[in-house]
C-alpha cells in the first residue's frame, strides 16, 4: 500500500517521483565540509604560529650583547646591594645616602630592561653558567668581574658607620661603576643589536657622573 507523504521542507527534494525523498544536509553538517574546514583551521593556527615564533625571533644579538647584559644584570644588582647596605648603616652622610637611593633606583630599573631584552631574544634571563665576560675574550667567574666586591669586603663594609662608612662606600661604588664601565665601554663599540649599544652608552655617561658625584661628596 502506497502511503502519502506531507509535503517536505525546502532541504527535501523529490528524486524523480519514485517516493523516496533525499536529505540534503546545510554545507557546514556534510562530512566532507567539516573535515575540510578543520584542515584550512590547522593550517591557518599552523600559520600564524610560525610567524608569532618568527617575529618572536627576528633579531640579530650575538655572543656580545647576551653576555654583556647577563653580566650587566648581575654586576647591577651588587651595586643595589652595596647602597642598601649603605643605607642601613648609622650616621652617614645625607647627600652620600641620596646618591645611594637613586642608584638603587636606576639599577633596578636598568635589570628590569635588561631583563626584558633577554626576553626579546629569547635568551635566558640570568647566565646559565659561573663564568662571565666570555664574550669579552676574557672569561672569569661573575664574583671576579671588574669592579666586584668580595664576600670580605662587603663583611668589612657592613661594620662601619659614619665617616668609614661614607669613605668606603664611595671607595667601593667608584670601583664597582669603573669596571660596569669596562664593559659597558666595550659593548656599545660591538654589540649586534642597536638597542643595546644604546643601552651600554648609556651606562656609560650615567655611571660617570654618578663617579663624578660620588667623590665630590666625600671629598
Amino acid at each position: 500500500m502506497h502511503v502519502r507523504t506531507e509535503p517536505v521542507a525546502d532541504d527535501r527534494v523529490d528524486d524523480g517521483g519514485n517516493g523516496d525523498d533525499e536529505v540534503l544536509l546545510s554545507w557546514w553538517q556534510h562530512p566532507v565540509n567539516v573535515i575540510g574546514l578543520l584542515v584550512a583551521m590547522a593550517l591557518i593556527a599552523g600559520m600564524v604560529g610560525w610567524l608569532v615564533a618568527d617575529v618572536g625571533n627576528d633579531s640579530s644579538a650575538g655572543e656580545v650583547d647576551i653576555g654583556f647584559l647577563h653580566d650587566m644584570r648581575a654586576h647591577h644588582e651588587q651595586a643595589a646591594q652595596m647602597s642598601y647596605m649603605f643605607l642601613a648603616l648609622s650616621d652617614t652622610d645625607p647627600g652620600l645616602r641620596t646618591v645611594a637611593r637613586s642608584i638603587i633606583t636606576g639599577q633596578n630599573i636598568d635589570v628590569g630592561r635588561m631583563i626584558q631584552l633577554l626576553r626579546d631574544f629569547g635568551a635566558p634571563e640570568a647566565a646559565e653558567t659561573e663564568e662571565a665576560m666570555a664574550w669579552m675574550g676574557m672569561p672569569v667567574p661573575f664574583g671576579e668581574m671588574p669592579g666586584m666586591a668580595t664576600e670580605a669586603e662587603l663583611d668589612a663594609f657592613g661594620a662601619t658607620s659614619g665617616a668609614a662608612a661614607n669613605e668606603r662606600f664611595v671607595e667601593l661604588m667608584v670601583a664597582h661603576h669603573e669596571g660596569g664601565m669596562h664593559m659597558a665601554e666595550q659593548a656599545a663599540a660591538e654589540a649586534e643589536e642597536q638597542e643595546v649599544r644604546d643601552f651600554a652608552a648609556a651606562i656609560l655617561t650615567s655611571q660617570g657622573d654618578e663617579i663624578g658625584e660620588l667623590e665630590r661628596l666625600v671629598d
